[in-house]
């Protein structure tokens, strides 16, 4: 018997070739492909383009025209057709910082106004904030719930809050007065809260009601990120309360608060909204804002230059403050560093 003949083994099977593309018709070669690096960093930047036009939309081009609105002479007489006023250089600046006369006069007593009220909210809404979100870091029954009762004020609507503020204020039958004279009998008849100097005080505590709970709500966040070790280690050292706060929770909350108080005075110092539904188109003088104070140089006297002016002049002066602030913190923070 003759032994089976071996299979040949399959043929090796060959990869077909790649076909080179052919060159452009041209003659020269085609673009190389951008490297991935330069892909990856433009990408970014291609998405966030359509918000920076709406950016450049919504914000600059506003704010380009209001500058050259502050250095014409735009009144009533000119408000069909605001392009025609004629240019009057800076004369609207020079009649919004001439302090002996009467407008310069109102617009320094408006933001003198101004600063004592933004210190004054940005203050008590900071220590209110903190206090609270200190608080909330204990465990008990219905921590919960009260999370979200602290946030009620800042979920609200601005204009719904205020004109309940509003009713409340009321001479006749608010429930201010009525807790306070009726009540409490702490005061010998009802006050006038929206008019006179307590409007004030009235401002004040709807400002600080409205924007404590952003404060609780960003420092209960900035303390979740320090670790409970730093508290027991300090306990059981014989530190006590007031020492674990000055020497853990606000060395640690340092770079939270910094961002805050800036964010709460830039707020503060620019609001509109709660004068405007606390006290109408007028506010009284003792809580004559900036804002409302612009708003009525601009839109009851018809003067719209000198409104535009002196929203510039505001514009800088954030600018500064805002700067100076940030210098100060950079260097403070470096200096804490080392």
């Amino acid at each position: 018997a003759t032994p089976p003949t071996p299979t040949p083994p399959p043929p090796h099977p060959t990869r077909p070739r790649a076909r080179r593309p052919h060159p452009p018709r041209g003659g020269g070669r085609p673009p190389p492909p951008p490297p991935p690096r330069i892909r990856r960093i433009g990408l970014p930047y291609l998405l966030l383009l359509p918000a920076l036009l709406l950016e450049l939309l919504v914000h600059l081009v506003p704010m380009v025209i209001g500058i050259v609105m502050s250095f014409k002479e735009l009144t009533q007489f000119y408000i069909r057709d605001w392009g025609t006023a004629p240019w009057s250089g800076l004369d609207n600046y020079k009649v919004s910082v001439d302090f002996s006369a009467p407008v310069g006069k109102a617009l320094l007593h408006s933001f003198m106004v101004t600063v004592g009220f933004t210190l004054l909210s940005v203050g008590l809404c900071w220590l209110i904030g903190t206090a609270a979100a200190i608080y909330m870091q204990d465990t008990f029954r219905g921590r919960g719930l009260l999370r979200a009762l602290f946030l009620v004020p800042y979920a609200l609507p601005v204009y719904a809050a205020v004109i309940t503020w509003v009713f409340m204020f009321q001479h006749d039958n608010g429930l201010v007065n009525h807790v306070l004279h009726d009540q409490l009998h702490l005061t010998d008849k009802p006050s006038f809260w929206l008019i006179g100097d307590n409007s004030f005080y009235a401002l004040l505590v709807v400002s600080v009601w409205k924007g404590w709970p952003f404060a609780f709500l960003i420092i209960m966040a900035g303390l979740q990120n320090i670790p409970g070790e730093l508290y027991e280690a300090a306990a059981l050292d014989g530190a006590g309360l007031w020492q674990q706060l000055r020497r853990i929770t606000l060395p640690s909350l340092r770079a939270v608060n910094q961002v805050l108080i800036l964010v709460l005075f830039l707020w503060t110092f620019n609001d509109f909204n709660t004068p405007f539904v606390l006290f109408g188109r007028t506010a009284p003088e003792s809580a004559d804002l900036i804002s409302v104070h612009i708003y009525q140089a601009s839109f009851v006297t018809w003067n719209f230059g000198t409104g535009s002016a002196m929203s510039v002049l505001l514009l800088l002066f954030l600018l500064v403050v805002t700067g100076a602030y940030l210098l100060l913190t950079s260097r403070g923070r470096k200096t804490a560093d080392v």
